[in-house]
């Protein structure tokens, strides 16, 4: 296996394959510094720019863009303690508060050395897991309607806290997914006679409107006040203590980052977050956490781009995207001409491995970039935020013109960004839509294929170990969202009974004031003489004399016991 990477690696080190990732690191890291343009933004926005490459150069092209965005959002949470992405809300934690202390440089340092150990453990494990796919080669069109639509139970299972939201969104991304042509009858569904429509809406337009477009109008939204100046860099060295605490979290967040980008929809938040609270609780400086500790922005950024990388393996593996930039990564590979899964590693094993490789390459790129072009994306923010959106919108528009030459995929692209702002106002996912657009056609193919060859026998889904594993795998996934705002609202139960337990007994001893009422503080009552000391417990300096002469009384009485006890 690590012989297939060494040939993939010789494959894309050309002067053609190393501009593009150049030219997709870049790109992308720009995209990822604009607050709120996460790796799902950048790569739907940067798709036109693939257009006229060939297969392997188009997918290395943007996997490059969706690294460079997971690097770029550091940039804005450091400087600005704006996540430019999700995944780097943790790192606003700690690197806005070095970079307030003059820090920033150092800070942007450990975050690209984060990243890079990250990804490179990433392909790592992707190495690893690589030949586990050669499994899958004996699915046959059954087991591949099945694992399709176990990758949209899946995601629909972990798309949030409301399932039944996640559900609504896979219903849109069905119905939108329908329109067209039935290959297996030649009827036409939904087109209104309309001759753009009889192939179907095109995934590229879709995707640019509801995950570009729509972020556009979330930002003019929230878009009120005069904009934050970013601090400065200042000096970008930083010590051998930095490197030194770094080391730890380096590990430990890769290997977060790793497994949690394996599970369908883990999002990048929960994993970053979940980093750091790992190197908080194991951190000797536990009390620097908040005020500049290294650790903090270590581990997070780490993980960070871990997942970025693992989160690819379900796809080249097994066929699922398992999150949005994901699922329009898959989009990609179709567009090119690509089937995503085992068949890519047993009919285009050099674009497969070729693929891997270049992650390698573009993690290197974007260690030797992130840091000299700091100031320069500085410089970017600092433009006025109406120009900016309306340069943003001029490629969106451009870019969605650009497929077919046609004004109907712009309309197409204005539509689907009004669906999706529509969405995320209503707190809809939009992950389970992009989805469904994706594995609905993927599995309406293998279902009729699989008829087809047993002559309609629907028994033909359960034959067999693996189409039976598969089965108890989407049963599980189905119990899940079920089950989950169900065992959700039972343990709000129960921590609102012991909550009412708790108001509900009598206190045990006299209870210290909290400090915010106004007013003075009654004095407490004093216990019987013939009772036995209690400890005293905290004093509140506020408190009236009478407070001082019942702790007097009794240290008084506590030394009468110990005279009487020693005679």
């Amino acid at each position: 296996m690590f012989g297939a990477l060494f040939d993939g690696l010789l494959s894309i080190l050309t002067v053609h394959h190393l501009a593009f990732a150049l030219l997709g690191c870049v790109l992308g890291m720009l995209v990822g510094v604009l607050p709120g343009f996460g790796p799902a933004a950048a790569v739907s926005l940067l798709i036109p720019v693939t257009f006229g490459l060939d297969a392997t150069t188009a997918i290395i092209t943007l996997a490059a863009i969706l690294y460079g965005a997971a690097y770029g959002g550091t940039t804005t949470a450091v400087l600005l303690r704006i996540p430019g992405e999700a995944s780097s809300v943790a790192t606003t934690l700690d690197g806005y508060a070095m970079a307030k202390r003059g820090r920033a440089g150092p800070a942007l340092v450990i975050a690209a050395l984060a990243s890079f150990v990250g990804g490179m453990v990433g392909v790592v494990g992707f190495v690893l897991v690589a030949p586990f796919s050669r499994l899958a080669l004996e699915f046959g069109a059954p087991e591949l309607t099945l694992v399709a639509v176990l990758g949209m139970a899946l995601i629909t299972a972990f798309a949030g806290s409301s399932p039944g939201k996640a559900l609504v969104s896979v219903g849109l991304g069905v119905l939108v997914a329908s329109v067209g042509i039935d290959q297996g009858q030649g009827l036409q569904r939904f087109t209104f006679g309309l001759p753009e429509l009889f192939a179907g809406i095109g995934l590229v337009p879709v995707v640019m409107g509801a995950f570009g477009l729509s972020e556009i109008l979330s930002q003019v939204a929230r878009a009120n006040g005069a904009p934050v100046a970013p601090l400065e860099v200042g000096r970008l060295m930083p010590t051998r203590t930095d490197l030194r605490r770094s080391a730890a979290p380096f590990a430990r967040g890769s290997v977060i980052g790793f497994f949690m980008g394996l599970l369908p929809g883990s999002p990048g938040a929960a994993t970053s977050l979940a980093s750091y609270a790992l190197e908080k609780k194991v951190s000797r400086r536990r009390g620097e956490f908040g005020r500049g500790a290294v650790e903090g922005v270590a581990g997070p950024e780490a993980a960070n781009n871990s997942l970025a990388i693992s989160s690819m393996i379900p796809l080249f593996t097994l066929g699922i995207p398992t999150s949005a930039t994901v699922a329009i990564m898959a989009g990609a590979f179709t567009i090119n001409g690509l089937v995503p899964g085992p068949l890519l590693f047993r009919d285009n094993p050099d674009v497969a491995w070729g693929i891997i490789a270049s992650l390698i390459v573009g993690n290197v790129i974007l260690l030797v970039l992130n840091i000299p072009l700091a100031r320069v994306w500085v410089s970017l923010l600092r433009i006025p935020f109406p120009y900016l959106m309306g340069l943003i919108m001029v490629f969106l528009v451009l870019g969605t013109y650009s497929i077919n030459g046609t004004t109907f995929d712009v309309f197409v692209m204005v539509a689907a960004g009004a669906l999706g702002y529509v969405m995320s106002l209503a707190a809809v996912p939009l992950t389970p839509f992009v989805l469904a657009l994706i594995l609905v056609p993927m599995i309406e193919d293998n279902f009729q294929r699989a008829l087809a060859l047993s002559r309609g026998d629907y028994a033909v889904f359960t034959d067999g170990p693996i189409s039976s594993t598969l089965l108890g795998l989407i049963a599980l996934a189905v119990l899940a969202t079920v089950a989950r705002p169900l065992v959700s609202r039972a343990l709000a139960r129960v921590l609102a009974r012991r909550a009412d337990r708790s108001q509900g007994e009598p206190p045990a001893g006299p209870e210290a004031p909290s400090g915010d009422d106004d007013g003075p503080v009654p004095p407490a009552p004093t216990a019987p003489a013939t009772h036995d000391p209690a400890p005293a417990a905290v004093v509140d300096p506020t408190r009236t004399d009478t407070h001082t002469d019942t702790r007097t009384d009794t240290r008084t009485a506590t030394r009468t016991t110990t005279k009487e006890s020693i005679r």
